[in-house]
């Protein structure tokens, strides 16, 4: 009796623990989708709005504001309201700031926009920060690799994002329409999905209560402990490689390399594929060979990838070049957070740290780009790219769990 009921247990722990695992999948792809929500349909907002192109450059840095402070927030809430409820909530904020976003720009209001703007940030700066530590947990848990995946999850949500701002605009639907009919998508979603995320918060280790002064004493430690700042360098490669791409790869495959518009478009939409592809696939590879040995493979493919499109001669050595590339940048980010959360006690603002680092780079990255690119070309702007690659082959030994095992998920479930 005792060992039939110790099976039933066991059935019933691995299905609450699937479910957790897919909640926090869905997470990140609600995360992606919001994020590429708006984009394609920009021309129609700036119509809408009656103002300029610098003007909508304005209004959408309110989202990198709020983004920053939404890293910042992400602990404080995990620690107030617990796992399951900071992430709904926060799904929530992001489902409202979209749909205000929509109403604002039918009324044409500039300043609410930029408000919402400024809201959907916050949202999706702390739900990136609360869905990877969770997904550390859940890699804890089940002893496997899985945030890999969480962020293909992530690019998978971006593209169908892009996807449907882009089929709507075909059709003729109004901003104000996709962004409010997304935002009740979204929140029903996020009220479905939270209730298999376990109660309680993972941002302290059992048995340590700590004083409002002394977890912003911890927060504030994390950028003096040097294995953290490592982490970040690796996480500062790979973001300023993606966010390079992201801004740049179209234009320097068109420009520099003479290939028409169409095929500047499908090189990006390979790499988008081939980083989306990588993530979801790479989780067995971590697992066999560890968080370490990931990274650097995946780094010096990167600067392979990056040398190769910025001296291909040829469109196949620079569709070659773009996959390594999308490669390389592919695995940092979530074996960072992942480490990052594993590296010492409360999570989340050892998250925080390097998430803010990763941030900086995918946002800072591309302006030094066109500000390099301005005295010469894109092309040779983009050896910043290959040298931010090597930056990450570099520091990736600190991506080395802090107990003995081959994995990340292994030591942080011993």
């Amino acid at each position: 009796m005792t060992d039939s009921r110790s099976g039933a247990d066991a059935v019933v722990d691995r299905r609450v623990l699937v479910r957790w695992r897919t909640a926090i999948i869905v997470a990140f792809g609600i995360g992606g989708i919001t994020l590429a929500a708006w984009g394609p349909r920009l021309p129609e907002l700036r119509a809408e709005l009656h103002v300029t192109t610098g003007t909508i450059g304005v209004v959408l840095a309110a989202v990198t504001v709020g983004s920053v402070a939404g890293l910042l927030l992400a602990t404080p809430l995990l620690r107030t309201l617990g796992s399951r409820r900071a992430i709904a909530s926060t799904i929530l904020l992001v489902a409202v700031a979209l749909a205000v976003i929509g109403l604002a720009a039918a009324l044409g209001s500039v300043p609410l926009v930029a408000v919402a703007f400024v809201a959907a940030g916050l949202g999706i700066g702390s739900l990136d920060v609360m869905i990877n530590v969770e997904g550390t947990a859940v890699e804890a848990a089940m002893g496997r690799t899985f945030l890999p995946l969480m962020h293909a999850a992530w690019s998978g949500g971006a593209a169908l994002g892009s996807g449907i701002g882009a089929a709507c605009a075909a059709l003729g639907v109004a901003p104000s329409v996709q962004f409010v009919g997304e935002a009740v998508a979204i929140a029903v979603a996020g009220l479905v999905l939270t209730r298999s995320i376990p109660a309680g918060a993972r941002t302290e280790e059992p048995g340590e209560p700590q004083t409002t002064g002394r977890k912003v004493l911890e927060w504030l430690r994390g950028w003096a402990d040097w294995r953290l700042l490592l982490i970040g360098v690796v996480m500062l490669g790979v973001e300023l490689g993606e966010g390079s791409a992201n801004n740049w790869l179209t234009l320097a495959t068109r420009d520099d390399h003479g290939e028409p518009a169409a095929v500047a478009a499908l090189f990006f939409t390979v790499f988008a594929l081939t980083e989306a592809a990588t993530r979801a696939l790479g989780g067995p590879f971590v697992d066999r060979f560890g968080r370490v040995w990931t990274v650097r493979v995946t780094a010096a493919l990167g600067v392979l990838g990056a040398v190769a499109f910025i001296l291909g001669g040829t469109w196949w050595i620079a569709l070659v070049g773009v996959l390594l590339w999308a490669v390389g940048v592919s695995m940092g980010f979530p074996l960072g957070m992942s480490a990052a959360a594993e590296s010492g006690p409360d999570p989340a603002a050892r998250v925080s740290v390097v998430a803010s680092i990763g941030y900086f780079a995918n946002f800072a990255g591309p302006p030094a780009i066109g500000l390099l690119a301005e005295r010469s070309s894109v092309l040779t702007a983009l050896w910043l790219v290959a040298a931010a690659f090597v930056a990450a082959f570099v520091a990736s030994g600190a991506l080395r769990p802090r107990t003995a095992g081959p994995t990340g998920a292994a030591a942080a479930r011993a």
